[in-house]
């Protein structure tokens, strides 16, 4: 039900737009919990959502592992628990790893149309893992790049994600060649120390910044953050979990809700980074939406 994220884009914009205004949004959602498994180097969080827009009530159980000796497991798997909101019954229980996937992209994707450069030629994507699929179906669905590149750490993982690609995509040999001149780029990766620096990154380019998603990681430098116009998905999240944003002491200047809402304006002209941490909310969105698909279904 989720094959086409494009779907999704609009219940989303909503919920960015109704998290962003605030208690008349009808948004409740706490920044996420984040419980740490010492002993093998992973995260358990819990990240609960009601949309009174959507009259809908979900929790996402998210479990993150940093290093896994096993690459046949992913770094991040998820469930989502979708409730009625009327009397607490547990309706439904969804694979949350599609979900998490296909919503993020979809997010990054709304993120990009509103400040992207307006003759967007080249994306680029560092990382090679399920988010670099996720983002390049819906940023080659919904625009129009000349030429798509791809880095990433191991470069048998790049050249895997460029045959099994719907398009032409060129893999990189170093993360500055990738990122040199591209219009677009999109930071999918596992790093905990920056990847992606100011000094490569064309004047007027947007960034779609979505690993690094715990206070001491990084992905992006300190030059990048400090000169670009740092959007958020949540502030109190941003100032609370992403590393980017907490060690750089960039200035947030929105959320992407008040900028769908009109009460921030977008700024394509200028370089712009969007820091993506993902919101309760936007699961809650998209496992409404695939609920209420399936239930027509059948």
């Amino acid at each position: 039900h989720l094959h086409r994220a494009s779907l999704l884009l609009p219940a989303l914009e909503a919920a960015l737009a109704n998290f962003s205004g605030g208690a008349a949004g009808g948004v409740v959602q706490p920044v996420r919990t984040v419980l740490p498994v010492p002993r093998h180097g992973g995260y358990l969080g819990v990240m609960p959502a009601y949309s009174a827009a959507d009259d809908a009530l979900t929790t996402k159980l998210v479990t993150f592992y940093e290093h896994l000796k096993d690459s046949s497991v992913p770094s991040h798997q998820a469930t989502v628990l979708l409730f009625d909101p009327s009397n607490g019954t547990l309706k439904a229980v969804l694979d949350g790893s599609v979900i998490t996937a296909k919503r993020t992209a979809a997010v990054s994707a709304i993120a990009t149309k509103l400040l992207m450069p307006p003759f967007a030629e080249v994306l680029c994507i560092l990382g090679a893992g399920v988010q670099a699929y996720s983002h390049y179906d819906i940023f080659t669905e919904l625009f129009t790049f000349k030429e798509v590149r791809i880095w990433n750490r191991t470069k048998e993982r790049a050249v895997q994600f460029a045959s099994a690609a719907g398009g032409p995509v060129r893999v990189c040999s170093s993360a500055r060649e990738a990122v040199t001149g591209a219009d677009v780029i999109v930071t999918v990766t596992m790093a905990t120390a920056p990847i992606l620096f100011g000094d490569w990154v064309k004047p007027g380019a947007h960034i779609n910044a979505v690993g690094a998603s715990r206070p001491d990681w990084r992905e992006l430098d300190d030059e990048l953050m400090k000169n670009s116009v740092l959007f958020v998905d949540s502030r109190d999240a941003a100032l609370t979990e992403s590393g980017d944003v907490i060690l750089s002491g960039a200035e947030i200047f929105a959320e992407l809700g008040e900028v769908l809402k009109g009460t921030k304006p977008a700024l394509p002209e200028k370089t712009t980074v969007f820091k993506s941490l993902g919101m309760a909310v936007e699961d809650t969105v998209a496992a409404k939406f695939v609920y209420d698909a399936w239930s027509a279904g059948n």
